[in-house]
């Protein structure tokens, strides 16, 4: 929330007895001062004016001015929900997944632990205080965290642009998505957060247009359809009240108007302007080995699996392909093992992950490396606020199908573009880092808006542009 202002303790330029002696004092000196000639009275008389004129206005308020410009698009209020919806799961963090405690996955307001034992060759010792261990749908989290301390919030709905719903509804509903659990499990907190905010005075003037989600996870966890207890997920987003709520996901459905994408969270967290233009410089300067990686660990159960078919593809291309296979190796939350691989790789490819889009498209653009993308939902529809308009500007995309029929196709395509050009694409990608990254809570950025900053001000613009407008 935004900080109370109090008034500055009386001093000389605000106690009225000491204005008064103050310019008797000067009239004083003058009088005694001044000669004959015909203008000196004229200059006494402008000095007296520019003497007393500062006493008459107002202080000058420059961090109104600035938070009015910062703010232009409205303002956020925050709603306190009741504890079992955020809180609570914070606390019982070792309860939320049923085969590993989460409690380092949200600690740190949602960053991780720190990262520990990096090696110098990945992340230079003077940056690695901004690396956490950040588990890719800690996003709900971060954001609640960030909109704590955000410069556009305020603590009178009436002044309210858009209404916060701190709801952890990824962290809720994780541990009932799984075997012997009922639907009704499932359900069960995100109808207890829309039965609290139904009856909020904010909500009923609106109906909730004017209010909005960080969902954590992928919006298909959150899309059942029926009340099977064999149904994957929750009911949440086809739940009635919430037919009006703009959610935050990190993807999206691309015929849902009211969903927008935001990038998944990555480890590096950046203190400043300086971590982010050096991080910048150390990839746009990084040396690379390989043309092309891939990260991941193949899916035995889904039949034709297609990282299956790309894992056998870079074990045979040895002098092209660099592999990690996360069977074999730590790769959860931004480990040391793929930031090299993609540190050294001129091209990264990036097939579905549990749905169209994976936490390592952005793992492999942080390292400066060029996703290379299989299926079109993979970028068409998915972070518009965040990423350019035109995809073939830092990524190439190769169909699925044709890689399927022939593998060799990777490599060959890739072997076409020069040098300048993945250059060109590389710079591309270091100047919209920024906006991918999601910094420390506490950090100065100087003029640089990161991928919180970007989300807020869509949020802020779409609730504008509909003018508070209320659907029934």
């Amino acid at each position: 929330m935004l900080p109370t202002t109090t008034a500055p303790p009386p001093d000389d330029h605000h106690h009225p007895s000491k204005k008064s002696k103050l310019i008797k004092t000067s009239v004083h000196t003058i009088k005694s001062n001044i000669s004959a000639h015909p203008y000196a009275w004229l200059a006494l008389t402008i000095f007296l004016q520019l003497l007393i004129i500062p006493y008459m206005l107002p202080p000058f308020r420059f961090d109104s001015v600035f938070s009015d410009e910062a703010c232009k698009h409205g303002s956020i209020y925050v709603y306190d929900l009741p504890p079992m919806l955020n809180k609570d799961l914070l606390r019982n963090c070792h309860d939320l997944d049923p085969w590993v405690s989460l409690c380092d996955a949200v600690s740190n307001a949602g960053l991780g632990r720190p990262a520990t034992g990096l090696p110098a060759s990945v992340v230079p010792p003077n940056l690695s205080a901004a690396w956490y261990w950040t588990d890719m749908y800690a996003a709900e989290v971060i954001y609640h965290d960030r909109l704590n301390s955000y410069r556009c919030t305020t603590s009178n709905p009436a002044q309210a642009t858009a209404f916060y719903i701190p709801f952890y509804a990824g962290l809720a509903v994780r541990k009932y998505l799984w075997p012997n659990y009922t639907s009704e499990d499932r359900d069960f907190h995100a109808a207890a957060m829309l039965d609290w905010v139904k009856n909020q005075a904010p909500w009923r003037r609106s109906n909730g247009s004017d209010h909005f989600l960080m969902l954590g996870r992928l919006t298909w966890d959150f899309r059942r359809l029926t009340d099977d207890d064999g149904d994957w997920g929750t009911r949440l987003i086809y739940m009635p009240l919430m037919k009006n709520v703009l959610r935050l996901t990190v993807e999206r459905s691309r015929w849902d108007d009211l969903e927008f994408s935001v990038p998944y969270p990555t480890a590096f967290h950046p203190r400043s302007e300086s971590d982010i233009r050096q991080w910048q410089g150390l990839i746009r300067g990084r040396q690379r080995s390989s043309l092309f990686t891939f990260v991941g660990a193949t899916r035995k159960k889904i039949r034709n699996d297609f990282r299956s078919i790309l894992m056998g593809y870079c074990k045979n291309e040895t002098t092209s392909c660099r592999v990690v296979d996360c069977s074999e190796t730590r790769c959860s939350d931004g480990a040391p093992a793929i930031m090299e691989a993609f540190l050294d790789s001129d091209f990264c490819l990036q097939p579905k992950g549990d749905g169209l889009t994976r936490r390592s498209m952005y793992d492999c653009m942080l390292a400066g490396s060029i996703p290379i993308y299989f299926w079109n939902g993979s970028f068409e529809y998915q972070y518009e606020w965040h990423l350019p308009k035109n995809a073939s500007n830092y990524s190439i995309f190769i169909d699925h199908n044709i890689v399927r029929n022939d593998t060799s196709v990777i490599k060959r395509t890739l072997q076409e573009y020069s040098k300048e050009e993945v250059m060109r694409m590389r710079e591309t990608i270091i100047q919209f880092l920024p906006k991918l990254l999601y910094s420390k809570s506490n950090a100065n950025l100087g003029g640089i808006s990161d991928a919180f900053d970007i989300t807020m001000e869509g949020v802020l613009k779409r609730f504008e542009q509909n003018g508070g407008l209320r659907f029934d």
